[in-house]
């Protein structure tokens, strides 16, 4: 394919994803399932051309600037007081998913090497950060699960692209060590917070030089590459490098960006992001295509099912298994130290049936070596995996969510402040901010309009309409006075949050409320 064709199959697939998004809202259907079954549907199509995927070309495009996005946006403070749930999850499940997928795949399949049924296990084992956005960004989900859920898809790609590294190598020499795979990956994950953190402090100090917004939002941009691509030039985990550098930046964005840097940041992200999940599903879907035209020439196709079936239902079953196992330990544990707590099985079954794989799966099956046994079946195996969780898992989710009906147990910490608290502390420091500068030296009232503003304008704008020209002067020192209360307020506001006293959550809805008065000030102001 040529690049002017391929360029045509991406305006393609683009008309399509507008066609799909409609017709999933209007049957109530995850996007994600929509485009997934759209893409397949599109790949056997008469007339259109095999579509091959280069694995690495997917991986570096699609993956930095999502696993950046999630990071960017992540809240801290949940994610440092669930940050052993998310790693229970993150690594425990991948280790244990790789484990029984392993086991059941060459009960099925004897004659296949136990390194080459682990890795199919380790392909499959890592939920997707794309496909989980996609599909829970629609639901209302307590607090605590949403959290679990995202941290878990951010970081579980690394502890599975280190199994899969260490089950091809086993696959392809016949050697394994389980002390050097753990080894390995401390090292790996290590390494990757060290770039990420070095990427994002030079990035940093970049921007704080920089006056510029949409410089500064391309730099935001270009971080997520820089830290993939550097991060796996040294041989490190580039996924934790990216996530690593999203959360220090979007830590620092507060004091970075201005105002409108900000508000057009996060405008360009959500388009940017929404369109590169859109074409990650309709290209899993298209590549199954040439998945299925080279096992039907080999026949081997009606022969792969009960494999695929098997590793399906272990991928499924096996999730549930974890997460109720972990659930029930730490019930015990808390009942050994006097707390009565129960399980929660609504939250469990929830995050037991939110496993949805997607394009790290897939990229990795695709870049597997041509000479790995099994390969075709391992193909197939991860394409149905994806498309099982993605389409009925994510389809249902929904409905398993109404039928278990969560309890919202989420309490906030009695450090932070509620929103009208917040408000107060905010709105305090800009009054003391404009008391002094309302008032002449002699005490005495020059700026009523800000008391009284729309109304002043109304007299004002009458009172100089006979003027050939607007007094800017008085415009001027007007805006000026609401520019120092809104910076006044701003500068409580990243006080009350590095402080501790203010959730990350909150922190952004009035910083999104100051940026707009920012904005709407310096454009009156002229």
């Amino acid at each position: 394919m040529s690049s002017v064709d391929a360029f045509k199959l991406v305006l393609i697939c683009l008309i399509a994803m507008v066609g799909l998004q409609l017709l999933a809202t209007r049957l109530r259907l995850p996007p994600a399932a929509a485009l997934l079954l759209g893409g397949t549907a599109l790949a056997f199509l008469p007339g259109l051309p095999p579509i091959t995927l280069d694995p690495d070309l997917v991986l570096i495009v699609f993956l930095p600037p999502l696993l950046m996005n999630g990071a960017y946006f992540s809240v801290w403070d949940d994610l440092k007081s669930n940050f052993a749930s998310i790693l229970l999850l993150a690594v425990g499940a991948v280790v244990f998913t790789t484990l029984c997928v392993g086991l059941a795949l060459h009960w099925v399949i004897p004659a296949l090497p136990w390194a080459a049924c682990f890795a199919l296990g380790a392909i499959v084992s890592p939920p997707d950060a794309v496909a989980a956005k996609a599909v829970l960004e629609r639901l209302a989900l307590p607090r605590r699960l949403t959290v679990l859920l995202e941290g878990e898809s951010l970081l579980n790609d690394a502890a599975g692209l280190v199994l899969v590294r260490f089950a091809v190598s086993a696959a392809l020499t016949g050697a394994f060590s389980a002390s050097s795979a753990a080894l390995s990956f401390g090292l790996l994950a290590l390494g990757g917070i060290a770039v990420g953190g070095v990427v994002a402090y030079a990035l940093i100090k970049a921007l704080k030089y920089l006056n510029d917004d949409f410089l500064m939002i391309t730099i935001t941009l270009l971080a997520s590459w820089i830290s993939y691509i550097v991060a796996d030039f040294i041989g490190v985990s580039s996924v934790i490098s990216t996530v690593t550098c999203g959360l220090a930046i979007g830590w620092y964005q507060h004091e970075l960006f201005s105002a409108a840097a900000r508000l057009r940041g996060t405008s360009f992200w959500a388009v940017m992001v929404f369109l590169l999940e859109a074409l990650v599903f309709i290209l899993i879907g298209l590549s199954l295509r040439g998945v299925v035209t080279r096992l039907e020439a080999h026949g081997a196709l009606p022969l792969l099912i009960p494999a695929v079936a098997t590793v399906i239902v272990a991928v499924i079953v096996s999730r549930f298994v974890y997460v109720f196992g972990i659930d029930g330990v730490g019930a015990l544990v808390r009942r050994l130290r006097g707390d009565a707590t129960r399980t929660d099985w609504k939250a469990t079954t929830i995050l037991g049936w939110a496993g949805m794989r997607g394009v790290v799966t897939l990229a990795v099956a695709l870049g597997l070596p041509d000479s790995m046994p099994g390969r075709d079946m391992i193909l197939v195996a991860s394409f149905a995996v994806i498309f099982v969780t993605v389409v009925i898992q994510g389809s249902t989710i929904g409905a398993v969510i109404r039928w278990v009906a969560p309890d919202d147990t989420d309490v906030r910490n009695t450090r932070h402040l509620n929103e009208p608290q917040a408000w107060a502390h905010l709105e305090a420091a800009q009054l003391g901010a404009i008391e002094s500068l309302v008032r002449d030296a002699e005490g005495k009232l020059i700026h009523p309009r800000l008391f009284e503003q729309y109304s002043y304008r109304a007299q004002l704008s009458k009172s100089i309409s006979e003027l050939d020209t607007f007094p800017t002067d008085r415009r001027i020192a007007h805006y000026d006075i609401v520019l120092a209360a809104i910076a006044a307020g701003r500068e409580e506001l990243l006080r009350l949050h590095r402080a501790g006293m203010l959730h990350d959550e909150l922190m952004h809805a009035l910083e999104r409320d100051l940026d707009l008065q920012e904005i709407s000030a310096r454009h009156n102001r002229g």
